[in-house]
């Protein structure tokens, strides 16, 4: 039997992977591994197959992604480990698969981002290349330039991050409730909100310098962004009405796991 190989960019942790495993079957393989002893959640991009690079040894693939000696498919080949997304470009990236502690796999697919309006407070997760929690001033496309922009003290070619919520908080800091918002040091995040809100001359705080946890998929106020300083790609996230009609098997999934964690 013939297989196809994908080739998928894995931000957990961050790894350029072929694979003779579709989408969905590489994120279960992915979330609990060969013998279901393991889980853990995964988020990656399928990458066009046939894109060419310098940096990474593809033509290894050919040798190295062929079926087992029993004729199972190759689940996994790591080409690399080391600064994949910067070496990446941006014309390769396909979908986006999120997926669940007992892999439930759901596919996002690049869209139209529309400001907030008016402008509000955000929060955000970046996912890759590194993984700080952060308040901003800024709407997903300004933050995505700042933080790629060389001229400021620290940022990267590219990066990977979500939105998350803040509910009340996002409008008025001060007043704003977070007995709903699952987020550890709560009293930190409103300072560093009314920081911003108040006047502080950077437009972002860092709330979380090393975010070890897992993403927790209901915390996702609109979507995910992808790009560097010329180049913005948004993945929009399923409102809560699409989750339950759309994708309510992926969407319990996601809340039993995440509350049961708790």
């Amino acid at each position: 039997m013939e297989y196809k190989r994908y080739l998928y960019f894995s931000m957990t942790p961050e790894s350029l992977i072929s694979s003779m495993l579709p989408p969905e079957e590489f994120g279960h393989y992915l979330a609990v591994g060969t013998n279901k002893r393991t889980r853990g959640q995964a988020l990656f991009f399928e990458i066009d197959p046939n894109f060419q690079s310098e940096y990474f040894d593809l033509a290894s693939i050919e040798k190295r992604c062929v079926p087992h000696i029993d004729g199972k498919p190759k689940r996994s080949v790591y080409l690399s480990t080391y600064r994949v997304l910067e070496n990446l470009p941006l014309e390769n990236f396909r979908n986006l698969y999120l997926t669940t502690f007992d892999g439930k796999v759901l596919e996002l697919k690049p869209g139209d981002y529309l400001p907030d309006e008016p402008p509000t407070l955000h929060l955000y997760q970046e996912l890759c290349p590194v993984p700080p929690r952060v308040a901003s001033k800024l709407n997903p496309r300004q933050f995505l330039n700042y933080v790629t922009d060389p001229k400021n003290p620290v940022s990267f070619p590219k990066i990977v991050f979500a939105e998350l919520i803040l509910n009340g908080l996002a409008e008025n800091p001060f007043t704003g409730m977070t007995n709903n918002l699952p987020y550890p040091n709560k009293d930190h995040l409103r300072d560093c909100l009314i920081g911003l809100y108040s006047g502080y001359e950077k437009p972002n705080k860092t709330v979380e310098r090393f975010y070890a946890g897992d993403l927790l998929y209901r915390t996702v106020k609109n979507g995910f962004f992808l790009g560097d300083k010329d180049h913005f790609i948004y993945y929009p996230f399923p409102s809560i009405e699409q989750l339950q009609k759309l994708y309510y098997p992926w969407w319990r999934s996601a809340l039993n796991l995440e509350f049961n964690d708790k």
